[in-house]
């Protein structure tokens, strides 16, 4: 074999290489991959039922009701037009409470409820996550233009 051949195998080589070695990384980064969506993107079935997303805007007033076993909490994240009732099984963040805003991470369920794995919550009083503000006001512009609607428990 020429050395002119050598180099061009190797070269091939290298290439075909660094393909799978790039296909590998961007699967990698799919997988890996959460979007955020508001209660309204959520409610006209924009969000994912077969894949973690995050959820986000503020607990509504009078919804967080605890069962028994003390960890399992449900409550309603809404953004001024929407609700989504959600289900967390864990601990949640010293900052969690109504009225405020939070970010969960988890599944959407068939029966219309998200279980989250994850809630965050804002860390001061000025804070709000930049997804959450943008949904927050996107839902007050689109109530102010039409009627509101919830999504029941």
């Amino acid at each position: 074999m020429k050395p002119r051949h050598k180099r061009m195998m190797f070269v091939a080589l290298g290439l075909t290489g660094l393909v799978v070695a790039t296909a590998l990384v961007l699967n990698a980064f799919q997988g890996n991959l959460v979007f955020f969506y508001s209660p309204s993107d959520v409610a006209t079935r924009e969000a994912p039922v077969d894949r973690a997303f995050r959820l986000g805007g503020m607990v509504a007033e009078g919804s967080v009701l605890r069962e028994d076993d003390g960890l399992t909490v449900h409550f309603v994240v809404t953004d001024h037009a929407q609700s989504i009732p959600v289900v967390f099984s864990g601990i949640l963040p010293d900052l969690f409470r109504e009225g405020q805003g939070v970010v969960t991470q988890g599944r959407l369920g068939e029966d219309g409820r998200f279980y989250a794995d994850e809630v965050l919550a804002k860390h001061d009083e000025t804070y709000m996550p930049p997804e959450v503000a943008d949904a927050l006001e996107r839902a007050r512009v689109a109530g102010e233009s039409g009627g509101s609607a919830t999504t029941g428990l």
